[in-house]
């Protein structure tokens, strides 16, 4: 088939499937259907777009909070002349999943998922160590809304929609038995691009094909995993513009206005997150993406006319790097 670029077929493809595949054991052929392509021809396709960065993954998005793991966000205020080395000290933890620069005195700001609530903390304190900078812990305290679905048309238009959270919301955690925890290694980056890619993880894991559906399946029906899909790079896609907005609101209002600010299509994430007194005034955190800075400033200004009165300052923090996205990663 020779190089691809983003042409209709694969901008279909990618504006189809972010919202998650069905459990089967040829999802490739399901999705071949769809398009009047063989799966070879599609296999081809989605390991073009990911060689070609269109795409950084297909498979499982996995939710460690769901099995008793730890995440948080994070932030360093890095002088310049260390910032290079600072972000590979950072960078170099299994457990930071991604890592930002910003435009603010808060320049560094990386997310960390781990096994354990205990080792986030262990990060941090690693993390501090190693950089001699004292980092500024936000966990989520409440979770207004994740997700995002980003489209792109024939003719170089892009728009973004709500994409509907496949978990439902379950109090007890989901224990992960040895083997959960060894097919959660064994699909963290991905799945097999074969034609039977869930017959290729249980060859890995010396179990049967069925089994590892039937596990997966649990894990997606509580949470473990939020869905199976698509996950394209949506710097690549066009959305150059991203800003973390965040939000000084009374406390006592976030139960009203966090669901109303999450509801907007153009957020993709919407959080609760600590304050700190004297350092960081903001209690919402809601992440927009527009195809440039203006958009992202025309969005957030939405978002301030939807607070009104109750919005006692915000601002918006533009990310200019990636500095590194993997997301979960536990340790083999």
């Amino acid at each position: 088939m020779g190089q691809l670029a983003l042409d209709p077929l694969n901008r279909r493809i990618i504006n189809r499937y972010q919202g998650g595949v069905p459990l089967t054991e040829t999802p490739f052929d399901d999705m071949a259907k769809q398009f009047d392509i063989t799966p070879g021809q599609f296999i081809e396709r989605i390991d073009q777009m990911l060689a070609r960065g269109w795409l950084t993954r297909f498979g499982p998005l996995y939710n460690a909070e769901r099995f008793g793991g730890g995440l948080t966000l994070a932030a360093l205020s890095v002088p310049e002349e260390r910032y290079q080395s600072v972000a590979s000290l950072v960078n170099m933890l299994p457990t930071v999943a991604h890592n930002y620069r910003r435009e603010h005195l808060l320049n560094m700001w990386f997310v960390i998922a781990a096994e354990t609530r205990e080792k986030v903390m262990e990060s941090i304190a690693e993390i501090e160590r190693n950089t001699e900078l004292n980092v500024c812990n936000f966990p989520k305290l409440q979770e207004f809304y994740l997700g995002l679905w980003f489209e792109t048309g024939e003719n170089g238009e892009l728009k973004t929609r709500s994409i509907q959270n496949q978990s439902p919301a379950i109090s007890s955690e989901h224990q992960l038995t040895e083997t959960d925890r060894r097919l959660v290694i064994s699909t963290q980056e991905g799945l097999p691009l074969e034609r039977y890619p869930y017959a290729a993880v249980a060859r890995r894991n010396l179990i049967s094909e069925k089994e590892v559906i039937e596990r997966m399946q649990r894990m997606l029906t509580s949470g473990v995993i939020r869905r199976v899909g698509l996950v394209p790079n949506h710097y690549k896609l066009g959305f150059r513009g991203n800003g973390m907005t965040v939000w000084d609101i009374p406390d006592s209002k976030l139960d009203k206005l966090g669901p109303k600010v999450a509801g907007l299509d153009f957020v993709s994430h919407c959080y609760e997150r600590p304050r700190y007194e004297g350092v960081w005034p903001y209690n919402l955190f809601a992440m927009v993406h527009g195809r440039n800075r203006d958009e992202v400033r025309d969005k957030s200004e939405q978002i301030a006319q939807l607070l009104g009165e109750e919005c006692r300052a915000h601002e918006v923090l533009f990310s200019t790097e990636v500095l590194k996205k993997t997301g979960l990663r536990l340790a083999a």
